[in-house]
């Protein structure tokens, strides 16, 4: 078995923990978890072992008089806003029987309670199911409480996202000066590099350890050993964390297989990440269709499209939307593949070949073209299955995947995405050829345009990413009166854009901290866009401790154009170099005193250092997110090499542009939401 069916397996053998429960059961599931089992089956799944009904984690949710048995499904600790949270539907049900399945393991709720690593194998679990059976009203009731470790979705069979960790992302220099706040003058961090666990709070030391712990089950199930490297200073962080996971030690001395895992910040390089140079149709359908509810790896597809319904708000609520995740139709699963590592204008391509064959299959009244592929073509194509239920119910995720691909050719964030890749081409060329302050002055005459009303096509949040993107690029700058004076004049202008919007958008919201536009004043408005340049500015210094990877931008010369040069490619080219150099920036984590010893000797004798290509998987683990495109680069890179090396991507999430500004400036990465 190879080991990205072994992941797949994993995935699912942790959700068969939870079927085996579910049956004649009532299941409440949180966000997180529910985005896991999206891609691991769905909830059709959990109906299919007996499950009544599923409904969200929440309050206001309850099961019915005659509904005893209920299950729950949650990402978080069991105290606090989660222990509450089921013990108010219990409170508002008649169950006589409670199973609680948590992602966080029981020794990480041992830490969470300051109770001694010592204490019995399960004891927190045992004192919850007592709480379970006294709200339930009876203490002979059966309370059944336990940790598995759902916290991988398996989008394809080369790359797994982590929706638990969906928040997760590298800490920037601002978070290093509330670290140091309560600190004391002489024990104060110089910089990231210098920070360790133990002096993170309380809840990211949770959330770091959730993470590990689940790792370290994946890694059990795979039977694997692995070498773990890091890129990054909260890369640095989690790799050490698993590199001394006291669970880890009885694996490693009798795992069969071998694998290299090296994790990358994704601060090191935002402009992968917010940049339009991505020529990826899933890219695309990420960024133009509205989010999946609570989801942050999938979107709605408008399914009206095949209904006989007119088009209005009250026919949304009638037809359920439709999604990129399928993983119960093989043929659709065949087609997301192409659409997630093939070029746009091919996997388009795909997507009408798909089609036809279905149309086919169905003997439906399919006229062949070839040719360029325009939305009013697979529209037409699509219509054929209209009203023919068996037709559609046989190639419903052909028919979700083809109307997304539709939607987004037809959506005005297409357009604007080409326009977007336009601008930053100049960008580019503006940073060869003059510097900073230049490249900030090409910026200022769009965000006029917007403060005068006269730009309705881009919003604030489109301004953001700009910024993003240019900070992110040329590394760290000497500091000037002429950038500072650039600064200011964006700075003035982007307030007056902020304080224009009518209505503040859910990002402009949490960065100003205001709820209306009416609420909103300069003076909040210009602390808000203060401290947005403040963290810029601490992106511009992330590579600075770097020796080989410091630059994500080649100025060019007189005859070539300045390029951008993705940090995640020059990783992977360092690892399948060749002549196998001793990597500079990518740091072995060691497992113990005999990694030390073996590092130590290494400086005095020939002894091999670990080398990320030394074993036949790596891993590669980007904290903070991946984008389609850059999944598509690395299957590209990895296969040029022609190596014998297997390569997996896993992230926290799958990003688009958009995420970036929510998860820079407003997320707290210092105290991740726990449950607590």
């Amino acid at each position: 078995m190879s080991i990205s069916l072994g992941l797949s397996a994993f995935t699912q053998q942790t959700w068969d923990k939870v079927r085996s429960k579910v049956k004649k059961a009532v299941v409440f599931m949180d966000d997180r978890c529910a985005e896991s089992l999206h891609w691991n089956g769905g909830a059709q799944t959990l109906f299919e072992a007996g499950a009544q009904n599923v409904k969200p984690f929440s309050s206001f949710e309850a099961g019915g008089a005659k509904q005893p048995k209920a299950v729950f499904v949650v990402s978080t600790l069991l105290k606090g806003r989660t222990a509450d949270v089921v013990k108010d539907i219990i409170g508002l049900s008649s169950f006589q029987y409670c199973v609680v399945f948590t992602t966080v393991a029981h020794s990480i709720h041992l830490l969470a309670n300051n109770a001694s690593p010592e204490m019995e194998s399960d004891r927190v679990f045992k004192q919850f199911e007592e709480k379970l059976c006294e709200w339930m009203g009876d203490m002979n009731y059966t309370a059944e409480v336990m940790h598995v470790p759902l916290f991988l979705a398996p989008v394809s069979p080369h790359l797994l996202i982590a929706p638990a960790f969906g928040s997760v992302f590298p800490l920037v220099s601002q978070d290093l000066d509330q670290i140091n706040t309560s600190r004391p003058d002489k024990k104060k961090f110089g910089s990231l590099a210098d920070v360790d666990l133990h002096s993170l709070p309380p809840e990211l030391q949770i959330e770091i350890k959730s993470l590990v712990s689940g790792l370290n089950s994946m890694f059990d199930f795979v039977n694997v050993r692995e070498e773990c490297f890091a890129v990054g200073p909260t890369s640095r962080i989690i790799a050490g964390e698993l590199a001394n996971h006291p669970q880890a030690k009885n694996r490693r001395k009798t795992a069969q297989h071998k694998a290299s895992v090296v994790f990358i910040d994704r601060t090191l390089d935002l402009t992968g990440a917010v940049g339009h140079h991505g020529d990826n149709l899933v890219e695309k359908i990420l960024s133009a269709l509205p989010e999946l509810s609570g989801h942050n790896n999938d979107v709605m597809v408008d399914m009206l499209e095949l209904t006989s319904l007119h088009k209005n708000e009250e026919s949304h609520k009638i037809i359920a939307p439709g999604h990129l995740s399928q993983p119960n139709d093989p043929a659709a699963q065949a087609l997301w593949e192409s659409m997630l590592n093939m070029k746009q204008k091919e996997a388009v391509m795909e997507v009408r070949r798909h089609l036809v064959e279905a149309a086919s299959k169905e003997n439906l009244p399919i006229k062949m073209s070839l040719g360029r592929v325009t939305p009013e073509q697979l529209s037409s194509y699509i219509h054929l299955f209209k009203n023919n239920f068996k037709a559609m119910q046989n190639h419903c995720g052909t028919m979700q995947l083809s109307l997304a691909t539709v939607q987004t050719l037809r959506s005005p964030q297409f357009t604007k995405w080409d326009s977007f890749l336009a601008f930053e081409r100049l960008l580019l060329q503006a940073l060869g050829d003059s510097d900073m302050p230049g490249v900030l002055k090409q910026i200022l005459p769009m965000i006029k345009s917007k403060r005068e009303r006269t730009d309705d096509d881009h919003s604030p949040e489109d301004l953001l990413v700009l910024l993003v993107y240019v900070y992110s690029l040329p590394g760290e700058v000497v500091l000037s009166k002429q950038l500072e004076e650039a600064e200011l004049e964006v700075k003035k202008a982007l307030v007056q854009v902020v304080c224009n919007e009518p209505e503040l958008s859910s990002l402009l919201q949490k960065i100003t901290g205001c709820l209306s536009s009416s609420e909103l004043t300069l003076d909040k408005a210009h602390i808000a866009v203060d401290k947005m340049f403040e963290i810029l500015r601490g992106i511009m210094k992330s590579r600075a401790h770097m020796k080989q990877f410091r630059a994500v931008y080649s100025p060019g010369d007189s005859v070539h154009q300045g390029t951008y040069r993705p940090l995640l490619k020059q990783v992977v080219e360092e690892i399948f170099h060749p002549d196998r150099p001793d990597p500079v920036d990518i740091e072995h984590m060691s497992a113990g005193l005999t990694d030390l010893l073996k590092t130590g000797f290494s400086m005095f004798m020939k002894v091999s250092r670990p080398h990320p290509s030394d074993h036949p998987l790596l891993i590669l683990f980007v904290v903070g997110g991946v984008t389609p495109s850059e999944v598509r680069l690395i299957k590209d890179v990895v296969s040029s090499h022609k190596s014998a090396v297997q390569a997996i991507m896993l992230s926290s999430r799958l990003l688009k542009p958009l995420d970036i500004p929510e998860l820079l400036f407003a997320t707290d990465r210092l105290h991740p939401d726990i449950g607590m």
